[in-house]
């Protein structure tokens, strides 16, 4: 059935979550403008932290969302872009093959952040932005990332989230084990954008509630 929010959402988390996607955008793009790039380079920049932006404020309670996603994934794939396309130009290969790097590197740091898909692209697609070399790294993505980031601890302090995300206690739940959840998951053979910990928390809970309802 079609649902206008997210499951276990509920609406102040949409409203706290655009304005904290305002701000947090205002703030970096406020950066990148005193910074003095350009209009073209500013709009290219905004694909990948605005992405980052959604995860950070809309949902701060996944493993995909943490401050080190978000900075390392970000960081990490810039390098990756830039070091793709001095060593295969701007063509689609480089570009299939910047995203591809890009995956492999952020799954191995435990950096994984679907928007460094876009920010690998960058140096591949605007030469513009592989001339300013390294100093794109650190000033705007690894500056803007940072700030990203900061806003999002200062914001989902208003919010009541946990920003980095920590699991609520639990009540326990009754012959379930850590161990069971992994052993769920990959005989699932599917990756989840959820953490084991918050998995085996939610379950204790729906369990609380079953045993109340059936008392």
């Amino acid at each position: 059935m079609f649902r206008l929010v997210m499951a276990g959402a509920q609406w102040r988390d949409r409203i706290g979550a655009a304005l904290g996607g305002a701000i947090g955008i205002g703030v970096t793009a406020g950066v990148s403008a005193l910074a003095g790039f350009d209009r073209e380079t500013t709009i290219l920049l905004a694909a990948p932290i605005g992405a980052s932006a959604v995860l950070v404020f809309a949902v701060p309670s996944s493993p995909l969302a943490q401050p080190w996603r978000v900075i390392g994934g970000n960081g990490i794939s810039a390098l990756v872009g830039l070091a793709v396309a001095w060593w295969l130009g701007h063509g689609a290969l480089a570009a299939g093959v910047a995203v591809g790097l890009a995956i492999l590197v952020m799954s191995l740091t435990r950096s994984l952040h679907p928007p460094g898909g876009g920010t690998v692209l960058l140096p591949v697609l605007a030469p513009a932005i592989l001339a300013k070399g390294l100093g794109f790294v650190l000033l705007p993505i690894g500056v803007n990332a940072v700030l990203l980031t900061l806003c999002g601890l200062l914001v989902h302090r208003f919010t009541g989230h946990s920003y980095p995300h920590r699991v609520q206690p639990a009540p326990p739940a009754p012959g379930l084990l850590p161990e069971d959840i992994d052993a769920a998951l990959e005989e699932a053979g599917e990756a989840f954008d959820v953490s084991r910990e918050d998995l085996l928390a939610l379950l204790a809970r729906a369990e609380q509630h079953a045993a109340a309802r059936r008392g």
